[in-house]
């Protein structure tokens, strides 16, 4: 009996995660293992690697969610076999789908009424841009064509725009016309449009949520602005809004602001279901003002529940997790779940940008009020310090925040900055915390031994 039992031992010891063949040794990382190794072993040593990465919760670099309900993450797990894009074989979902575009063209004053709006969902912001920006093409293409015109030289107006755009352009053979950011402004401004707008313009992008600063770009102002061009010019160009982030800040924060639909010119929307629509990674949003501003030649039908879904895509296979996740959020947070969510997200940027400007060397670029809940700042004089935004970022880093340091677009180029994003799941303790670590790591920059141990905190 002893000996069965010392023979139990050794197997238990033997099928141990840390005692397995695969802890000793390197992982394979050229070529495919010839033997396999039981799943829980494979999950641990694989769930340690992983370790390595930053953690997501001290992640304010980035616009993305890091925190999920348990609900949706139990909603994930059942929609792991769902691939959305096929809405013959999983017509609820493709029904879940539309129910979002149609919130979205509420939320967002679209003109279609009655269920019939014109969109679809995407993997994230960065495809939704592309579809919407394929549809200006192709809408100006057509006109040309029909005035007898030459197609061969299609431009895109837009301030700093995220690298989407670029990609855009690049993709599809696009002139990408980023006009530079004045001094003293943070996107593009109304009165530059006349030197960059012309008879090959397909549109004009403005950005609900400037990715350097999180300002918003005065949408209405630029339509303004387009539309004497037209009344001087003739020349009648449309407006599409990257609201990658804004998209869904703005309806909640800014009521008031006029930036989407209810703007005539806006022709095209994108937004983020995965930034501050608070859904996991993978899910965007292209909505249209009607069904004029999306060229049909760009558009699939599908039919399901004895109905038609119009469909575009750059993708042909992807999981249909997200979307449902997104329908989850809207039903249980609604108008006013959001708008509470994110006016604590602004108090707690707007705590943080009065801390920021008490620290002394920082000048606000963007205090959390009337954007995004975000805060941007820049050195105040660089030359009289002996220290980067670099260094702070780097200091910063060593007790795991990733915060952000990098120059403006071209021609402000000679000017650093810093950002700071608030999402869900950020509280005001996290943000406490980051204020006393970068004093700091302040102190210790200014004092001139940035990488000495922080020993504050060890007692014997």
């Amino acid at each position: 009996m002893a000996l069965h039992k010392a023979t139990d031992l050794t197997a238990d010891a033997a099928n141990d995660v840390f005692a397995s063949p695969l802890s000793e040794r390197a992982l394979s990382k050229r070529a495919l293992p010839e033997l396999p190794t039981p799943p829980n072993i494979v999950y641990q040593v694989l769930r340690n690697e992983l370790l390595l990465d930053g953690n997501a919760a001290q992640n304010l670099a980035t616009f993305c969610t890091t925190w999920a309900d348990d609900e949706v993450r139990h909603l994930l797990d059942l929609c792991l076999d769902k691939n959305i894009v096929d809405k013959d074989e999983y017509p609820q979902t493709a029904e879940i789908e539309s129910r979002c575009v149609n919130m979205l063209a509420d939320l967002w004053h679209s003109p279609a009424g009655g269920g019939t709006a014109v969109g679809c969902s995407t993997t994230g912001s960065s495809e939704a841009a592309m579809l919407c920006g394929l549809a200006l093409k192709w809408r100006w293409r057509k006109r040309r064509e029909a005035e007898g015109k030459a197609t061969d030289r299609p431009n895109l107006v837009c301030g700093p725009v995220q690298v989407c755009w670029e990609k855009f352009a690049r993709y599809f053979d696009v002139e990408l016309r980023q006009v530079p950011v004045e001094a003293g402004a943070t996107g593009l401004l109304p009165h530059q449009l006349r030197d960059y707008v012309d008879e090959n313009t397909i549109g004009v992008v403005a950005i609900l949520g400037v990715t350097y600063t999180c300002t918003y770009e005065p949408v209405a102002e630029i339509a303004a602005e387009l539309d004497r061009i037209q009344a001087d010019t003739g020349l009648d160009v449309p407006v599409h809004v990257d609201a990658a982030s804004g998209g869904f800040i703005a309806p909640f924060l800014h009521p008031d602001l006029k930036w989407d639909f209810r703007v005539p010119r806006v022709s095209s929307i994108n937004s983020s279901g995965h930034k501050y629509g608070m859904a996991p990674l993978g899910v965007g949003w292209a909505l249209w003002r009607d069904a004029a501003a999306l060229p049909e030649e760009l558009v699939f039908h599908v039919s399901y529940l004895g109905g038609d879904m119009p469909t575009l895509a750059l993708n042909f296979s992807r999981p249909g997790g997200q979307v449902i996740a997104q329908y989850y959020l809207f039903l249980r947070l609604g108008r006013e779940g959001y708008r509470a969510v994110y006016q604590a997200c602004a108090r707690t940027a707007q705590h943080l940008a009065g801390q920021i400007a008490e620290m002394g060397p920082f000048t606000l670029l963007y205090d959390g009020s009337g954007a995004l809940p975000a805060v941007s700042y820049t050195l105040t004089d660089p030359d009289s310090v002996s220290w980067s935004l670099y260094d702070l970022s780097d200091l910063l880093r060593m007790r795991g925040w990733q915060v952000p340091s990098y120059p403006l677009p071209p021609d402000r180029q000679e000017t650093v900055i810093q950002r700071v994003l608030v999402r869900h799941g950020v509280d005001r303790d996290e943000i406490e915390l980051l204020a006393d670590d970068m004093r700091r790591a302040i102190k210790r920059l200014t004092d001139g031994h940035p990488h000495d141990a922080d020993r504050s905190a060890f007692h014997h």
